[in-house]
């Protein structure tokens, strides 16, 4: 009743923001000489704060249209190439002038509440240097029932799918979550033999071990055991979205999470926007629009991956530990030999502290030295691990190198381990 209660409260809003949309425009608009006022800016200003406050965010959309490939700019189509209920695999396309041979790179976006557009920087950085494509993860409410359940190893399953479906060679960049299912996902391919397995795979900000330099998400998790987060953060989506009676970790709670873990931050930037409002100052305005509707669009996740993922990953740690099944199948990260292995983290990072990706190396032994490699992101928090100036500048070109070092490799022959699962 909690989720249609917010519904209610949301349509019982819509005539507010209409009006307020309507005294915005109207005080706002340059033929009205109090838009050149002080006062009218600031009735102008209340009215869309109110307006943006209180409505619900949609999906962005990605919206690259070219990248820039040695100075000259490339056309970018943006198509579908493999769908599953809960999932697109998008294609950043280049049409004209490319690089030859350029590698594929699948980047796995996470399910946490954001959509994948969270990562359109990253993949503007990345589009110079190799062939983009990217998962699309769908809004849980909007899946209905009859389509089935999505969980961890259903993500799991869909990571391999997707790198059966673009070939042999692939690379893989897993940002944040989706660290453990695409690791995961290389232990069972090299495990089965499969010649599909990717080149390399590239681990950013992600939970691998949770117990190496807790934070507070991670400290909420083990704090609650897995009936708390059932009873408590777990609910059906109400009519008349289509995923109707689907059982869901909502977008809006997950968003109140966001917001108060830097609560006097997001109140201070909301203040700023008025300000720069009543000011004029149209270009710092326009900053805080585009920031804010990617912050606040967010969407529903499928009850059965959120508490999954929340037992497995961060309250019994099954994967460093070796407990990790993938259905009936072990998931054993010593089988992995013939995938490169480059993890990155950041030095202020307040959502997958330091040492937690690192220890896919610890996890996987039998990776040559010269096919694994660790870096750490100094003065970057969590989001600068896969966006902003220093993840173009520094974080960029050693990714790039490493995606060049381990593209057209020929894999190793399998044979017995050299190191077994039960030295971790």
């Amino acid at each position: 009743m909690f989720y249609q209660l917010y519904e209610m409260n949301h349509a019982a809003l819509q005539p507010f923001r209409v009006y307020a949309d309507a005294v915005r425009f109207f005080y706002s608009n340059p033929l009205n000489p109090l838009s050149k006022t002080m006062w009218g800016r600031s009735v102008a200003a209340t009215a869309e704060l109110f307006e943006r406050t209180t409505r619900r965010y949609g999906k962005p959309e990605f919206g690259i249209a070219s990248t820039e490939i040695d100075g000259k700019e490339v056309p970018v189509v943006e198509k579908t190439v493999w769908s599953r209920p809960f999932c697109n695999l998008m294609h950043f396309e280049k049409h004209g002038a490319r690089r030859p041979a350029e590698p594929k790179l699948l980047m796995v976006a996470p399910i946490s509440g954001h959509y994948a557009t969270l990562l359109r920087g990253t993949v503007e950085a990345m589009m110079p240097h190799a062939d983009v494509y990217i998962t699309d993860w769908a809004d849980a409410r909007m899946v209905p029932l009859a389509k089935g359940h999505f969980d961890l190893d259903d993500y799991i399953e869909y990571v391999i799918e997707m790198l059966h479906a673009l070939g042999e060679g692939t690379h893989v960049m897993a940002v944040c979550q989706p660290s453990v299912p695409v690791f995961a996902a290389s232990a069972l391919m090299e495990a089965r033999g499969d010649r599909f397995a990717p080149a390399s795979m590239v681990l950013m900000g992600g939970p691998i071990d949770t117990r190496s330099n807790p934070t507070a998400v991670n400290q909420l998790a083990e704090a609650h055991g897995i009936e708390w987060f059932r009873d408590n953060v777990v609910m059906q989506v109400p009519w008349p979205h289509p995923g109707f009676m689907r059982e869901v970790y909502p977008g809006f709670l997950q968003l109140s999470g966001f917001m108060s873990m830097n609560l006097d931050r997001h109140i201070i930037a909301h203040k700023d926007f008025f300000m720069h409002l009543v000011k004029d100052d149209g270009d710092s305005a326009e900053k805080h629009r585009e920031f804010y509707d990617e912050y606040l669009a967010v969407m529903d996740l499928t009850a059965e991956f959120y508490l999954q993922t929340v037992e497995t990953v961060f309250i019994e740690h099954h994967l460093p530990l070796g407990k990790m099944m993938h259905r009936a199948e072990p998931v054993d990260p010593a089988a992995i030999r013939n995938v490169a292995l480059l993890t990155v983290e950041g030095e202020n990072d307040d959502i997958s502290g330091l040492g937690q990706t690192k220890a896919a190396h610890r996890l996987a032994p039998n990776i040559p030295d010269s096919m694994r490699e660790h870096y750490m992101q100094k003065k970057v928090g969590h989001y600068g691990v896969f966006n902003g100036s220093r993840f173009r500048a520094e974080i960029v070109p050693r990714i790039v190198d490493f995606i060049n070092a381990n593209s057209g490799r020929k894999r190793a022959a399998s044979g017995p381990r050299l190191v077994s699962s039960s030295s971790r």
